[in-house]
């Protein structure tokens, strides 16, 4: 009996607590149902205040960007490569390129277009037309390449500026296609100047301009501008760990293309002077082992037939030694400056010749066995093959 009443007293009291608290929950839910019906429109959404006026930076930024992306081209070029059975693969890559003339030139670089099998340009109008290459210089990382039938009103020339007056911290933007994402601007500034870069193919490039405006693949080619929008230089490459931008970005200057581009558009190849000579860096080691009479400079173990040096009388070696288990070409001429300049290897002479043409004079300093020779060596013009002499 007494379990009996307790049983109901429980069963009363859970009863009362369930509808206490459904009488409650129905009173808030029906307040706050007023308070959203009384609430004011503007606490849920403020005006808008209209577009804030543009800054001078961004109004150059735009600028800039309006004047020049019309003349900036994305390139597709298709590589035909083979797979592990030998079978042909048609491989696509992509880069960035500037009309530079209503010739239909393109400027971009040497690694975008190489080895490929066709060439593919879009303008940003989105028309799409064949190219082909008129030259190439892969010492520079530069490359020409001309429309086949664009018509000249989809033509939008980038004027070329000039790279010896820039400064470290002048402001810079970059237009290209990275990542295939067409006509893309990045800002930033010059961060250094006089930069010595190594190429894909390995060559050495002087005066390169460094930027950390964003520069990702498919940037390669694509113009890097002042704020008149003049192309100061041409994007070719970045220093990174990861494959993406970090803000190290590097540009060819534009005296560089402005002298190559003309080559390679009238002779269809960079015209080049030629020394001739190949040879070994010297080390401290090797001048110890040879005795020789100096601690750097340029052995030269062979002379081209018809070249500068031939012409000047320089030697290569008559002799054969063993050092550190390698042979060696040796008993050649020492060539140690050029213009008073010291050069310490084969790349750093061809530097030394870069901005020259056939035909001008240079001072070489060089030794023969002990003695000290400068001589005036006037520049014969390379030739598409060497004769060793």
């Amino acid at each position: 009996m007494k379990n009996s009443f307790r049983l109901i007293l429980l069963t009363a009291i859970l009863s009362s607590a369930v509808t206490f608290i459904l009488f409650r929950w129905d009173l808030r839910s029906s307040a706050g149902k007023r308070d959203a019906d009384q609430r004011p429109a503007a606490a849920l959404a403020s005006p808008s205040v209209g577009q804030p006026p543009l800054t001078a930076e961004e109004e150059t930024n735009i600028s800039v960007y309006n004047k020049v992306s019309p003349g900036v081209v994305n390139i597709t070029s298709t590589v035909v490569e083979f797979d592990f059975f030998f079978s042909p693969v048609a491989k696509q890559g992509t880069g960035s390129g500037s009309v530079l003339d209503m010739d239909g030139d393109i400027l971009t670089n040497y690694h975008v277009i190489a080895s490929a099998e066709n060439l593919e340009v879009a303008l940003p109008d989105r028309t799409k037309y064949k190219a082909r290459v008129i030259g190439t210089d892969k010492q520079n990382d530069l490359a020409v390449l001309r429309l086949i039938d664009a018509p000249k009103d989809r033509l939008h020339p980038v004027p070329l500026g000039e790279s010896l007056s820039l400064k470290v911290g002048q402001k810079v933007l970059a237009i290209g296609n990275p990542f295939r994402l067409q006509n893309t601007l990045t800002t930033g500034i010059i961060s250094s100047l006089g930069r010595r870069i190594q190429t894909d193919s390995g060559d050495l490039v002087e005066n390169v301009i460094q930027t950390d405006a964003a520069i990702n693949p498919g940037n390669s080619g694509g113009p890097l501008l002042n704020t008149a929008g003049e192309m100061i230089g041409i994007n070719t490459s970045i220093f990174t760990m990861s494959g993406g931008n970090i803000g190290i970005g590097f540009a060819i200057p534009a005296n560089t293309i402005r002298r190559v581009v003309t080559d390679l558009i009238h002779e269809g190849r960079v015209v080049r002077p030629w020394l001739g000579v190949d040879g070994y860096s010297i080390t401290e080691d090797m001048a110890s082992a040879l005795d020789l009479p100096v601690r750097s400079g340029i052995l030269v173990a062979r002379v081209y037939r018809g070249s500068s040096a031939d012409n000047a009388g320089l030697r290569g070696a008559d002799q054969i030694a063993l050092l550190d288990n390698e042979r060696y070409l040796i008993g050649g001429d020492i060539i140690t400056e050029v213009d008073n300049e010291p050069v310490t290897s084969i790349e750093e002479l061809r530097l030394a010749f870069e901005s020259k043409k056939p035909g001008a004079t240079v001072r070489i300093t060089y030794y023969r066995g002990k003695t000290k020779i400068q001589k005036a060596v006037p520049l014969a013009e390379a030739p598409r093959q060497k004769n060793l002499r």
